[in-house]
């Protein structure tokens, strides 16, 4: 009986301390979850840490000598710096075509524009046709004692053309009584008698004129004058050797037929 009642109240015991124990957890529980529902609505977003691979955006090996990377970003830059070049390239076309033009010019492009030359002779620009201040004539006389040859003279025009007469010179060497062995041309309209109604198409047809009828009467190359005016045959004879290369006394000629 006395252990039947040690028994009774101990499985009392245990029931009371389980009921307590059950009462203190469920409100502890219940304290926890209000406690963990506040934390969460009071709880500022927490920034996900960032990997490596995310923080560091760009090639470690870009810079690399040995990188295909550095290859690919000097191909970038070389390409950025060739369309810079062609838009300043365009740039300054552009301004040089713009460039206002001298009175010299325009009146040498309209003389241009309308030249009449005899067939035999022909214009060239050997620095572009942008640059019509420098330019040369070549004269294929068709009658004469020159014929058959090619001489070819440089015109040099002045800003203030057509106040001054275009500076001439043969750069052929000939044998000629007008034009000495520098290249210097002794025709009247270039000189003295140059007026400013006077062109490009008139200096021409002079030049011409000197190969079908050269003159002994105002020479520069006194001995060919002088041969002219005693022996014309002979003056004939020494044109010929001249153009196909040869001496004419101590004087030697590029061939130029």
């Amino acid at each position: 009986m006395q252990s039947y009642c040690f028994y009774f109240i101990q499985v009392k015991s245990s029931t009371c301390i389980n009921s307590e124990t059950q009462k203190v957890g469920s409100e502890t529980k219940g304290r926890f979850q209000n406690y963990t529902e506040r934390v969460l609505l009071n709880q500022q977003p927490r920034e996900r840490k960032l990997r490596s691979r995310e923080r560091q955006r760009f090639d470690p090996n870009c810079f690399d000598p040995n990188s295909r990377r550095r290859g690919v970003i000097m191909i970038g830059l070389f390409k950025v710096k060739e369309k810079q070049k062609e838009e300043a390239k365009n740039n300054n076309a552009r301004g040089a075509s713009a460039k206002k033009q001298s009175a010299g010019e325009l009146r040498l492009h309209k003389d241009i524009t309308e030249l009449n030359m005899p067939k035999s002779c022909s214009i060239s620009f050997p620095n572009g046709k942008n640059d019509l201040m420098n330019f040369e004539v070549t004269i294929k006389p068709d009658d004469g004692y020159y014929l058959g040859g090619k001489f070819v003279f440089t015109f040099q025009v002045s800003p203030v053309y057509p106040h001054e007469a275009p500076k001439v010179k043969c750069k052929t060497k000939v044998y000629h009584p007008n034009i000495d062995l520098e290249g210097n041309v002794c025709l009247n309209i270039l000189r003295e008698d140059w007026k400013p109604v006077l062109n490009i198409n008139t200096v021409i047809y002079g030049l011409f004129h000197l190969f079908t009828e050269p003159n002994h009467e105002d020479p520069l190359n006194h001995d060919a004058a002088a041969v002219l005016r005693d022996n014309p045959k002979q003056f004939e004879a020494n044109v010929k050797r001249a153009m196909y290369g040869g001496f004419v006394g101590q004087t030697s000629f590029p061939r130029c037929i």
